[in-house]
């Protein structure tokens, strides 16, 4: 009968998995046995989960970056701004995640010593997770560019800053987890990460040097910084560090995690001290730039990562450089420039703004320009006269305009030839600039009594 008990004992013991010692209160060997159980659950769902994330955070990455990326343009800061403006995606997807795994390890050690390894190496390894969907993000990005011939130079200090902003986003998330273990804490810590980083960097100020993203507006004229990289890396690491050794040292009460904490805090300190000492850096004067450019017709110059709208912009220029021929406005050569490059450009030297290489870039660069030309009226008879001409040099169907003689006009302006409207703006083009054109500069249109009517072709002379 006593062999028969502990056969049944031992069966017991087998079927529930548990290394129930003699002498154990049985009450306390069902907890072990339950966390035990649960513990190995969580691995498990970790292994699978990871697998899943990753595929997220790169589907995810890759739709932020193709909304980061610049159409057409061809160079490398290009990658490396569309790679950081993914951490607006996979940042919050990342604390998330690392809530849900914080929360499931505090249930795993519930009641049981935790050593400082043991503590860390949650994080850590959620961290390594989703740096790791970082670097395939930016892989599948570096191999799509380097079907191309890429302006510059890929700086790697962009590419750990990102890494740095990530870990950052982990911390977040492990800790609101840790905190509070509840099924449903994961999404409002992707909620507070994604808020939190937002706030700083729209809040227009120092602090939205903060958060994991690049100076803005970004400009084609205005390098990317390798230093400020470094130092924005030095602050991010040195918070999520911060976090992890502090949270880690509450856990634990291991001084050595404390001692850590203090260390990485003051890195941090020192990386923002950097940043917010960094001057600010300015544009890239046209003449500076070694420009792509074609030849002729005219000369159509611009940033060598925009190479490939030469041919439309020639095109778009040559045309309107011939109906300004002979005028003051008259250019034989275009030339890309920044948008805070402020430098007034040399005799027959057009300046252009090309953002992007996008749908209608040249028509747009074109009517940028036109605009530049003639300063708006603030009559609306004179602003009527004016939009006929700009409508005829960017191409446009002439207005008719809300009166009977802006119509008769714009129907007089649409009967001339092309030599003969390019006449009339070089007799007119001082009137055209001053807002001073009026019925009278078209022969069909009204009059007013002592004003001239000109002819149809009129003659410089």
């Amino acid at each position: 009968m006593v062999a028969a008990s502990k056969s049944e004992a031992t069966a017991n013991r087998t079927r529930l998995g548990t290394g129930l010692r003699e002498g154990q209160p049985h009450g306390t060997g069902v907890r072990w046995v339950a966390r035990d159980r649960y513990r190995g659950v969580t691995r498990d769902e970790l292994k699978t989960s990871a697998v899943v994330v990753v595929a997220v955070l790169v589907a995810v990455g890759l739709v932020g970056a193709w909304g980061v990326l610049i159409p057409g343009v061809m160079v490398w800061d290009n990658v490396v701004v569309a790679a950081i403006g993914t951490l607006r995606l996979t940042g919050p997807v990342a604390a998330a995640f690392a809530a849900w795994v914080a929360l499931r390890k505090r249930r795993a050690l519930y009641g049981r010593p935790i050593g400082l390894w043991t503590a860390l190496k949650g994080p850590l390894a959620v961290a390594g997770v989703v740096v790791g969907s970082f670097g395939a993000t930016v892989l599948m990005l570096t191999l799509r560019a380097a079907l191309s011939e890429q302006a510059g130079r890929l700086l790697p200090s962009g590419l750990l800053m990102g890494a740095s902003g990530l870990a950052l986003y982990v911390m977040i998330g492990w800790v609101i987890g840790w905190l509070v273990p509840r099924a449903i804490t994961p999404l409002p810590a992707g909620i507070v990460a994604y808020a939190l980083f937002a706030w700083l960097a729209g809040s227009g100020t120092w602090a939205a040097r903060l958060a994991p993203i690049t100076r803005g507006p970004y400009d084609l004229f205005q390098p990317l910084s390798a230093a400020g990289f470094l130092d924005q890396s030095l602050w991010l690491l040195g918070a999520a560090a911060t976090l992890a050794l502090a949270w880690a040292a509450v856990v634990t009460r291991a001084t050595q995690a404390l001692a850590g904490a203090a260390l990485a805090m003051l890195a941090a300190t020192t990386g923002l001290a950097r940043m917010v000492a960094e001057p600010p850096t300015t544009a890239v004067a046209g003449g500076h730039v070694i420009y792509s450019c074609q030849e002729w017709p005219i000369t159509i110059c611009v940033h060598p990562g925009m190479r490939a709208g030469l041919g439309d912009l020639g095109s778009t220029f040559t045309t309107l450089a011939a109906r300004l021929a002979g005028t003051p406005a008259a250019f034989q050569r275009v030339e890309q420039r920044s948008r805070l490059d402020s430098a007034a450009p040399l005799p027959g030297v057009a300046p252009i703004h090309v953002d992007d290489l996008s749908s209608g870039y040249a028509y747009r660069a074109a009517a940028e320009f036109v605009e530049t030309l003639a300063r708006p009226c603030a009559a609306s008879e004179a602003a009527g006269y004016r939009a006929i001409v700009v409508a005829w040099l960017r191409g446009e169907p002439l207005p008719a305009g809300p009166r009977p003689e802006l119509r008769a006009a714009a129907a007089w302006f649409s009967a001339l030839t092309e030599t003969q409207r390019r006449e009339w703006l070089r007799m007119f083009y001082t009137d055209f600039a001053t807002c001073r054109l009026g019925g009278a500069h078209f022969e069909n249109a009204p009059t007013r009594p002592g004003l001239r009517v000109y002819p149809v072709n009129p003659s410089p002379h």
